[in-house]
């Protein structure tokens, strides 16, 4: 049975999902709600990054921010990645100038043991009351993308305890302890799935995926030892509803085929490839979301207009094209830029249609 959804007011970002046509495309940001925005750093002094992820209010705020400065196409549900393994038992926390740690990392069958899954639903329901709260403030105007962390990306935080260049002891279970591998795996991706699938009850419009790390494999190990798990996350959620999934990973261009074989009916692409040549890899006919490096933001605003022209011109008008940077949206943007950056995809693609 598929879980249906109400069409918001501006329906570009999921018509370009399905490759419909649009009037101009559709653009929204990776992590555009965050640090280089006053507003939420104004939060942020007053708040730890996990009591704003889990008051609801707070979240939905957030999530709103970025949509009062910017006329974006779609809004994602401020959260993030790591909670659902802190709800698991691993002991999140946010160290300053390092980062995300976990007291409790997983690298044995013990490890593994203490684990705590429970359903997302009770372990996650700050998120879903945040979208519930978001939902109510766009008053379907756009729509509301939720989002989850992928298997692989999540293991190697477990295993590694904290964020890594190349993901050693991640990659030595995956080799040496294919059970324990299998079983962490098979425990996220049952999570994950479940994750999503709740926040597609809870009303958002389309999920993401994000494999931040997966672009540290080679295609052949992807296709071993994660792939299984992505698909059986896709799995879960195509048996409730038939919305757009975006499937992404940084530093993808290798696996890019992969990516799309493995989940999603839209593949993210990130800076380090062109747009048609991914196209290509994946077919012409798939819906992509790409590919802005982030840091061009950085630059002046004519550089900015250049690049952005650039990709628009490589996807020559054809449907199934949602603009976005190859990545988040780096802490030092100024937001007057982020502002030249949406008007000017409107606008230049409203042009060439």
């Amino acid at each position: 049975m598929h879980t249906k959804i109400t069409t918001p007011e501006n329906d570009r970002f999921l018509r370009a999902c399905r490759s419909e046509s649009v009037d101009c495309t559709p653009i929204w940001l990776m992590r555009q709600a965050g640090r280089y925005m006053p507003e939420y750093r104004a939060l942020r002094d007053r708040y730890t990054i996990l009591e704003m992820i889990r008051t609801p209010e707070l979240a939905a705020e957030v999530t709103m921010q970025p949509l009062r400065s910017f006329d974006l196409d779609a809004a994602i549900i401020f959260a993030d990645i790591l909670t659902l393994l802190d709800e698991l038992g691993l002991g999140l926390r946010f160290i300053e100038g390092e980062g995300p740690v976990f007291d409790q990392p997983v690298r044995t069958t013990g490890d593994l043991k203490r684990m705590e899954p429970r359903p997302p639903a009770e372990s996650l329901a700050y998120t879903l009351d945040a979208i519930h709260c978001t939902l109510d403030k766009l008053e379907n105007r756009i729509p509301l993308i939720g989002f989850s962390g992928a298997p692989y990306t999540l293991a190697c935080y477990a295993i590694e305890g904290r964020g890594s260049r190349d993901f050693p002891s991640a990659k030595k279970v995956m080799y040496t302890d294919p059970e324990l591998w299998d079983q962490l795996m098979g425990l996220l991706a049952d999570q994950v799935g479940d994750y999503l699938v709740a926040q597609v009850e809870a009303g958002v419009h389309a999920v993401q995926l994000f494999d931040s790390w997966a672009g540290s494999l080679s295609p052949q190990d992807y296709t071993r030892y994660v792939m299984p798990y992505s698909q059986r996350v896709y799995a879960k959620v195509r048996a409730c509803s038939d919305l757009p999934f975006i499937h992404f990973a940084t530093g993808s261009a290798g696996i890019l085929k992969e990516i799309h074989q493995a989940a999603g009916t839209v593949t993210g692409v990130d800076w380090r490839i062109r747009i048609e040549e991914a196209r290509e890899l994946i077919g012409p006919d798939v819906p992509v979301q790409g590919n802005l490096d982030p840091l061009a933001l950085l630059g002046p605003e004519e550089e900015i207009k250049r690049q952005a022209g650039a990709v628009l011109d490589a996807v020559k008008g054809q449907a199934g094209h949602i603009f976005n940077l190859g990545h988040g949206i780096h802490k030092t943007t100024d937001p007057g830029k982020v502002k030249t950056l949406v008007d000017f995809v409107h606008a230049y693609s409203r042009r060439e249609t």
